[in-house]
């Protein structure tokens, strides 16, 4: 009898134009969610998607519609916060900007735009909204609390093997998700407990991390902070080809992992949406790899997909080892 194994599929389902280095604050371009009809063949086979929705889909009519029809199909709703365009917005806000990090803003000014999304897509889904996850993995400690008070239970924002990076002034341009486990797990905040689901992240080769971690201070932040660029494989299909993303699954499972997390944009199914899907072709062959790579899962395990939702009634969290970092709360 094939071994269990559960799958959660998601999507961060926004604005175009987010891989050319810059970011767009006003009147961004949401055309890319009519394309998210293109999930129905993998939902009537059985795919359950959780859409992490940002603010700029939950704002525009057009969109709406797309949403609530995909919801209607059995798609989940979530909230995915970017920051840069979420109101409250400062009045002398550029109408784009080159770099978006969290950290330079105030939790105050975080809870707020957080409280104006999930207003945004309480309004729209037919279920209470729960799951969430940051824009740019952006996820740093003293965002846990703010979810929590929210009503988020679930949270999948965590990116394992991403070091932090700095900018010249000492800012966080990334968070420090190193040493973040691979399976869910228990994040325990102040207001209460929170899920975390990660991506689904394996080193390139046995031991990497370990030699990172042993490495001098200076060197090893530095080689944290590039690690996911050359050390680690990660179940995003945009950027591995279908070997790579079979590797990283053996990976994992080897490693015991009972739970996978696949993810991508919803302007990767739209022709132009993206640098690298430049047309219909190359659309049409990123959802052809995420087709036969769950063949390939089917064929060998009795596949479970979940919503994010769902995963706490199906995946018991492991409690997070004694390490301090921006995947949990210290």
């Amino acid at each position: 009898m094939p071994d269990p194994l559960f799958v959660v599929v998601s999507l961060d389902v926004e604005e175009e134009g987010l891989f050319g280095g810059r970011y767009a604050c006003r009147r961004p371009s949401v055309r890319n969610t009519a394309f998210l009809r293109r999930l129905l063949p993998l939902m009537e086979r059985g795919v359950r998607p959780t859409l992490f929705c940002a603010h700029s889909v939950l704002a525009d009519d057009a969109s709406r519609e797309h949403l609530a029809a995909m919801q209607a199909a059995g798609a989940e709703i979530g909230a995915h916060l970017h920051h840069w365009n979420t109101p409250p917005l400062p009045p002398d806000t550029p109408d784009s900007l080159p770099a978006v990090p969290a950290a330079a803003l105030s939790s105050s000014l975080l809870a707020d735009k957080l409280h104006t999304l999930l207003t945004a897509a309480r309004s729209l889904s037919s279920a209470p909204v729960t799951s969430f996850r940051m824009g740019r993995w952006d996820a740093h400690s003293r965002l846990w609390p703010l979810l929590t008070r929210a009503g988020i239970r679930l949270d999948a924002s965590v990116r394992p093997l991403h070091g932090k990076r700095r900018a010249a002034d000492g800012l966080a341009l990334s968070p420090d998700h190193f040493d973040a486990p691979s399976r869910p797990y228990t994040i325990v905040t102040p207001l209460g407990p929170l899920l975390e689901v990660p991506l689904s992240v394996a080193p390139l080769l046995p031991g990497l991390p370990s030699l990172i971690r042993a490495l001098p201070g200076p060197l090893r932040r530095r080689a944290q902070a590039s690690f996911h660029q050359w050390g680690a494989l990660t179940l995003l299909p945009v950027e591995h080809p279908l070997p790579l993303m079979n590797l990283v699954t053996r990976t994992l499972l080897r490693r015991g992992a009972r739970l996978l997390s696949l993810t991508w944009h919803s302007s990767e199914m739209m022709p132009g949406g993206a640098p690298h899907i430049p047309d219909e072709a190359a659309a049409r062959r990123l959802l052809d790899k995420i087709s036969r790579w769950l063949d390939g899962l089917e064929s060998r395990h009795a596949v479970t997909y979940l919503t994010m939702r769902d995963v706490a009634a199906h995946c018991p969290p492991h409690a997070a080892p004694p390490l301090a970092g921006d995947w949990t709360w210290r």
